[in-house]
């Protein structure tokens, strides 16, 4: 037996590839062997830029005594959770039931057949207060599994049977205006007024909360719900979360204050962070909020970009296996990087202490004041980040992700419309072309490729919703149709494959004819990134608007009807259901301008510029696309049509009109 991971295009699973484990890929070769010599399997899970996947691998997955108790007693799989969310999201599911928590590395003993009898995360080299060694954990269960008791293997399927069990849709609840007033009212109640942000330690972005409460904040006028998300928005930006230096979001703060990220990036955060600070800097006009859009465009676009034109998954939190070591700094090093009067200054505005603010008397990079010296900051931020390109550098997780790409595109074709930057709604082309050309077999999608090289996992249902979406906003920003074409094409296949017949609006979040797993995965929760169900429904709600034909608005209705109760208890697992219930109660709102490219520009400016988060806007000739059809010049001018909904206003010719009409 030997190291099966040597051809995987994964490149978390390349790095166990040398290990003395002896590990197979996720697949029922792995299973088929564990019935072979009647033996439990061990599953470890975890991802490319994990921290503590790389602490477990070099404590127990490289030590040899370590190694040979797994390959004696166990088939051992190892699985990149970001290829394969469907593995993941089923035994996190399980790990969370057993244990209360769960997280990355996850460790899971299955029997044969996949069903999970004992779960756990991280387990040490050495016994810690509560917590046994992993070679402890090891001989523990092979001594349980070989004692032949049934109970032992009996738990995992009583386990799953619980699950399946709870594992059902929600019940039927819409979310309404009232409900959408509640939701805003709770994450008020949950506001951290001190620091930003909801809750304590460890601290993530919520960045689609912010959106729904951006959009609240446009539909209903609410004071509070901008507060929330501007004194948000301004905390994560000055914070040590963004790399001050080349722009980029890590992917949470393990302190409260926003100070000290786990450093490693996300393409998923960027890419709905870039949105959020484009949106925002469209509705404020705030200079603040247009610069951090531009840098994390600039940080996707430059430290993401891959040859192919898509956009790699996530950069390491480690380098050279220490944590944060490419991007702290200490009051000396600034000094020695730009000697001793800007090195005092920089250090003063970065919050650069000698104690520090991270580990080893290193601090992170904050902005602790607004910048009263432009030209002096941008001096100084090149030449730091000429200084930090000569260090060591984190590794690149450089698969591209269906569903994270198709975020990406989002991103960047709406704030490269919002924001004046049509390069950016370049690169979203390109990407989308990618995904499309390479990502699309068959007329149905896989979840990653890496090198020009599609893998071979399915796409799962948040891949058909992020990158339908995209290909919409794509087609409004650049008025070809193929978008539009092939964005309608994903959402037929979704609801064809994807839909749960046992429930009306309820999804699965795997296909119908994939891979079976002990049971078939549903969460309709958002959490880091939007769930499947809820990313479909956003792509549904687009596409009622601008193809106005098929069944999708009313797909998107029903789907609103699953989530009440999670969107009035838990809003804040509930971002982007609450953002597009948001859409939905404003109308949606459409507006089709039709002229000659130079005629209507300056509609499309007052447009883009006024109209409420979530409106569709189509520019183009007349009948040139479903949005345009029927909907003439008026006496030889450009015209704007508004609609909200199924009602419409009588057509404006100018841009105060058009003003006007939206306000």
């Amino acid at each position: 037996m030997a190291n099966r991971l040597h051809g995987s295009t994964s490149p978390y699973l390349l790095q166990h590839r040398d290990n003395p484990v002896e590990w197979w890929e996720w697949g029922s070769d792995a299973f088929d062997e564990a019935r072979r010599r009647d033996v439990p399997v061990l599953l470890s899970v975890g991802y490319a830029a994990c921290h503590w996947c790389h602490v477990m691998a070099h404590e127990s997955f490289e030590d040899d005594e370590t190694a040979a108790l797994m390959n004696a007693h166990f088939v051992n799989v190892k699985v990149d959770r970001e290829e394969r969310p469907d593995v993941d999201a089923v035994y996190m599911t399980a790990t969370q039931a057993m244990t209360g928590q769960g997280g990355w590395p996850m460790t899971c003993f299955l029997t044969p057949s996949g069903e999970p009898f004992h779960c756990g995360t991280y387990y040490p080299p050495t016994p810690r207060p509560g917590m046994p060694s992993f070679r402890q954990l090891l001989s523990a269960v092979h001594e349980a599994w070989s004692s032949g008791d049934p109970k032992v293997r009996g738990m995992g399927e009583s386990v799953v049977a619980q699950l399946r069990e709870q594992a059902g849709p929600l019940q039927e609840s819409v979310v309404d205006a009232a409900v959408l007033e509640g939701a805003a009212t709770s994450l008020l109640g949950d506001y951290d007024r001190v620091n930003g942000g909801f809750g304590g330690a460890p601290k993530f972005p919520p960045t689609m909360v912010l959106e729904f409460l951006l959009r609240h904040h446009e539909r209903t006028g609410s004071v509070e719900a901008l507060s929330i998300v501007e004194g948000t928005a301004r905390a994560m930006a000055d914070g040590g979360l963004n790399d001050q230096l080349a722009g980029g979001f890590a992917r949470y703060s393990v302190d409260a204050g926003w100070v000290v990220p786990h450093f490693e990036k996300m393409l998923y955060d960027n890419a709905l962070l870039l949105r959020l600070y484009a949106h925002l800097a469209r509705r404020t006009g705030v200079d603040r909020y247009r610069e951090v859009a531009a840098a994390t465009a600039r940080f996707l676009l430059t430290d993401l970009a891959t040859p192919e034109g898509g956009f790699a998954a996530s950069l390491d939190a480690d380098t050279d296996g220490v944590e944060g070591l490419t991007y702290v700094w200490t009051p000396a090093q600034l000094v020695e990087a730009l000697g001793e009067e800007d090195g005092t200054w920089a250090a003063t505005l970065l919050g650069v202490t000698e104690t520090g603010t991270f580990e080893h008397g290193a601090s992170t990079l904050r902005l602790l004041r607004e910048v009263d010296d432009a030209p002096r900051w941008e001096r100084i931020r090149r030449a730091l980040l000429a200084v930090r390109a000569a260090r060591p550098q984190p590794g690149l997780d450089d698969k591209v992700v269906t569903a994270w790409n198709g975020l990406a595109v989002s991103a960047l074709a709406e704030a490269g419309t919002a924001l004046g930057e049509p390069a950016w709604i370049a690169a979203a082309e390109r990407a989308a072309t990618l995904l499309l050309d390479l990502h699309l077999v068959d007329g149905r999608l896989r979840r990653t490729s890496r090198g020009g090289v599609v893998g071979t996992a399915a796409g799962v249902l948040e891949d058909y919703g992020c990158l339908a979406e995209a290909l919409f906003v794509l087609h409004q920003a650049t008025g070809a149709t193929r978008w539009l074409d092939a964005g309608t094409a994903l959402l037929d296949t979704a609801l064809a494959h994807f839909t749960d017949h046992t429930a009306e609006g309820a999804y699965h979040d795997t296909a119908d004819d994939a891979d079976a797993l002990v049971w078939r995965p549903s969460d309709p929760g958002d959490n880091a990134s939007p769930s499947g169900a809820s990313a479909l429904a956003g792509a549904l709600l687009l596409g009622a608007s601008l193809a106005g034909e098929g069944p999708y608005g009313e797909a998107a209705e029903l789907a609103l009807t699953r989530v009440g109760i999670l969107a009035a208890r838990a809003p804040r697992f509930a971002g982007h259901w609450l953002t597009v219930a948001e859409a939905m109660e404003s109308g949606p709102v459409q507006i089709a301008v039709v002229g000659s490219p130079e005629s209507r520009a300056a509609l499309v400016q007052a447009a883009t510029a006024h109209a409420p988060g979530g409106t569709v806007i189509v520019a183009g000739e007349p009948d040139s696309t479903p949005l345009l059809s029927d909907r003439p010049l008026i006496d030889g001018n450009p015209a704007a049509y508004i609609c909200r909904g199924y009602i419409c206003d009588r057509p404006v010719t100018t841009p105060e009109a058009l003003v006007a009409a939206l306000s």
